[in-house]
């Protein structure tokens, strides 16, 4: 599985909001985490216990591969099941999530990336329903979600009384029309915090704002 710019950006904004103590996360959840990525971004920046779930199989042999390897194992539990019929007590303080994409578009024919970017195995309403049951009173659930399905889900959200603190919309450079949307939100009503991001600047090299956020984990910037 790729490792996608958009998804490092996604970790390293939610850490940002760790490390400036926004939040401060005891217990997190990386609901569909497959290779591990955001997991192992919070826990550099963190001294939460994290809990991964995945649901495809080869997707959750390459996260434990890769979460063995690092300095953070201990810190993060790995399961291999549908969260859906995930059983536990915990209520998490933070919950995240990079959910399935492109839930009306034709499904490519490998089973394991229909998994990773289709809604056939956990749409947005599920999801909601999910983090609302998990989500701890005080707790915070930040999702990477496409520009354009933004709006519907925001819309969803409300209806589980779920509330937009921060929100961040990302576009490739300037001249791109948005095609990513981070937000953060909580159980009770706030005022929302809106910003956007390019990727990269004008001359075609990243942004400062991209470069601040990622300067800990990217080896290059």
């Amino acid at each position: 599985m790729k490792v996608c710019t958009d998804s490092c950006l996604f970790g390293a904004w939610v850490a940002s909001r760790i490390e400036s103590v926004s939040l401060c996360p005891k217990t997190i959840l990386d609901i569909g985490t497959g290779t591990g990525l955001l997991s192992l971004m919070l826990a550099q920046k963190s001294n939460a216990s994290i809990d991964a779930v995945e649901i495809d199989t080869n997707a959750f042999e390459q996260a434990t591969e890769n979460i063995s390897a690092s300095p953070w194992k201990e810190r993060i539990n790995l399961f291999n099941i549908d969260i859906k019929k995930w059983n536990t007590p915990l209520k998490y303080d933070l919950i995240i999530s990079n959910p399935p994409f492109y839930e009306n578009d034709l499904l490519p024919e490998d089973d394991g990336r229909n998994i990773s970017k289709h809604s056939a195995a956990l749409n947005l309403e599920q999801l909601l329903f999910v983090v609302k049951k998990l989500l701890s009173n005080d707790g915070m659930f930040a999702v990477l979600l496409p520009w354009h399905r933004t709006a519907v889900f925001e819309n969803l959200a409300m209806q589980h009384s779920l509330f937009i603190k921060e929100k961040l919309d990302v576009r490739q450079t300037t001249a791109h029309n948005y095609f990513r949307t981070i937000l953060l939100f909580q159980n009770h009503e706030t005022i929302t915090s809106a910003n956007e991001m390019s990727i990269k600047d004008d001359n075609d090299q990243y942004s400062t704002g991209f470069r601040n956020l990622l300067k800990d984990y990217y080896l290059h910037l």
